[in-house]
């Protein structure tokens, strides 16, 4: 990004200095400054009228002392003081090297920087070094935007190292929000045992189950067994194993190998075996770091209706303020949009495809709540309305969907870091009004409507992105297009929809581990084209069409 400052400030506040003007003077014009640099820099780069020669490396720049000390503090107290440097010519800046330097020397005259992914990690320390502060924050600004799964412990790391505290915080709290992500990634395996303890033993810690935690800890170990195995009783203090099912403990935690060879861990077990012993109405009785549930901060605290019908296609977006127990209006969106899919992904909501009132269409448009305003993206390859929108990874799946004339099989990912949308393997059968929930890595597509046999879909297929496949798994037991899809505890649950002419309210659920679907209990009303959104670990369910949930960057939760 190319950042623009404005005119450099000398070290005085300005604003103080114009407050403390006779009121008898008279500025003549607000771009006096500015042409004043402007043929300093000039000057400057012609090599007249300079009085010093920094020198970083094998690289040269030229420039003036005044200007430098006006607007770095480091340079006044090199300039002013009695170090050597206050009257040499050649000056040596160590710890920065040449083509850092004469980017900052540059901006000094300028009040211009570019500031990347290529060069950032140089640029932040130079800039702290000669105490360049507005360049230091727009660093740390740029890499609050740059915030991923797989490299927000690498930034984190790299403010604490450089001090950085506002960063710091926010990429530490990024790590705790997407915990799912990254417990999978490299830096997550490159941890400390100091740093793997600090994560996991937050309350802020948001994870859909306490599984989560227990297999980051058993991967982190295996990850160099060798030397971590002794380290399971200290991980194992911070994980919270009584809040875990009872199945799950006797059928995992207590097989695995690791935990059957340590004694220590097996002590934790049998606490949460006897915590699970107990009456529900007396579990509160044990009070413990580890039966005290957790509560992050990335809780749903604004639901998001995205377009719709009303009764046609509107552009108007709202969002439901939980706390304050209120509904409001953000910026609209870009174009008319009803039918889309509505996914939340790397802090911004995405509004895929729809209907527009006369056509499908292929757009994607992108609210961005620091901004509070929608953009566009590339759009799909093929226009596509009653899709089913997922994340998975770090692609953004389009699935299936209603080109205006047929059902669609083809599916679509999008990369935000490519910027681009590109086909994966189609689906074995057509499906618009499909519903799509993703489980352990893998994408699930269920139900439909082929637009062919003119029938309602049971079948359910599964998407590898590893092996780029799609196969069939277990059937549903009943017909099923505009199903609700949600996931909880790793299984995917398909509620309501309907059959052609029954809305239903029955709700089943498929277990990948055993491929199989089995009926739960009903809902109380029937519905179709529900959205189902998982909150603190149960499934809540909404008749609006485009429901979504998220936190806004600008509620600062």
């Amino acid at each position: 990004s190319f950042i623009r400052f404005g005119v450099p400030c000398p070290l005085s506040s300005l604003d103080s200095q114009e407050d403390a003007k006779d009121p008898g003077l008279h500025t003549f014009s607000h771009t006096h400054m500015r042409k004043a640099f402007r043929l300093m820099n000039d000057l400057r780069s012609r090599r007249m009228l300079c009085d010093v020669l920094l020198v970083a490396g094998e690289v040269e720049v030229p420039a003036h002392r005044v200007v430098l000390a006006s607007c770095s503090p480091y340079f006044c107290a090199m300039f002013t003081g009695d170090m050597s440097e206050s009257k040499a010519h050649h000056v040596e800046i160590r710890d920065v090297d040449g083509q850092t330097l004469l980017k900052l020397v540059d901006y000094i005259y300028t009040a211009e920087i570019e500031v990347s992914e290529d060069n950032v990690q140089v640029l932040l320390p130079a800039a702290s070094l000669l105490q360049l502060m507005d360049v230091r924050q727009v660093c740390c600004d740029f890499l609050q935007t740059q915030l991923h799964p797989t490299n927000c412990l690498g930034i984190r790391a790299f403010a604490d190292l450089h001090a950085c505290t506002g960063l710091l915080s926010q990429a530490h709290a990024y790590a705790e929000q997407h915990f799912t992500d990254v417990m999978v990634g490299e830096e997550f395996m490159a941890l400390s045992l100091q740093q793997v303890c600090s994560l996991i033993s937050s309350d802020k810690l948001t994870v859909s189950t306490e599984e989560k935690v227990f297999e980051a800890m058993i991967t982190w170990i295996k990850h160099d067994k060798e030397a971590r195995l002794e380290h399971m009783p200290k991980l194992m203090e911070h994980v919270r194993l009584p809040l875990l099912s009872r199945d799950y403990l006797v059928q995992i935690v207590e097989e695995e190998p690791l935990i059957k060879n340590n004694n220590t861990c097996k002590d934790f077990l049998i606490e949460a075996m006897k915590y699970h012993l107990l009456p529900a109405d007396q579990r509160h009785l044990i009070k413990t770091d580890r039966t005290r549930p957790r509560t992050p901060v990335s809780l749903p605290k604004v639901m998001m209706v995205v377009g719709g019908q009303a009764p046609k296609a509107i552009r108007s977006v709202e969002c439901y303020d939980f706390q304050e127990d209120r509904w409001y209006q953000v910026a609209d969106l870009p174009s008319r949009r009803c039918r889309a899919g509505v996914v939340y992904m790397a802090g911004k909501v995405y509004a895929v495809g729809g209907f527009n009132g006369s056509l499908r269409v292929r757009t994607v448009d992108v609210y961005d709540g620091l901004k509070e305003q929608w953009s566009s993206v590339p759009s799909m390859q093929e226009r596509r309305s009653t899709l089913g929108a997922a994340v998975l990874g770090d692609l953004l799946y389009a699935v299936g969907g209603f080109d205006g004339s047929t059902g669609l099989s083809s599916v679509e990912a999008y990369s935000p870091k490519a910027n681009e949308w590109m086909f994966v393997a189609p689906m074995n059968t057509r499906r618009s009004s499909v519903g799509v929930g993703v489980v352990d890595g893998k994408l699930y597509a269920v139900g439909g409507y082929d637009g062919a046999s003119r029938q309602c879909l049971s079948t359910v297929e599964e998407y590898n992105p590893v092996s780029n496949k799609w196969c069939y798994v277990a059937d549903m037991s009943t017909r099923r297009s505009g199903a609700g899809v949600g996931v909880l505890s790793g299984q995917l649950y398909a509620a309501g929809g309907h059959d052609g002419p029954l809305v239903r309210k029955s709700v089943e659920v498929y277990d990948p581990a055993t491929n199989t679907w089995r009926q739960v209990c009903d809902m109380n009303m029937c519905r179709r084209n529900a959205v189902w959104v998982t909150i603190l670990g149960h499934m809540s369910r909404h008749v609006t069409f485009h429901f979504f949930t998220l936190t806004l960057h600008r509620f600062g939760q």
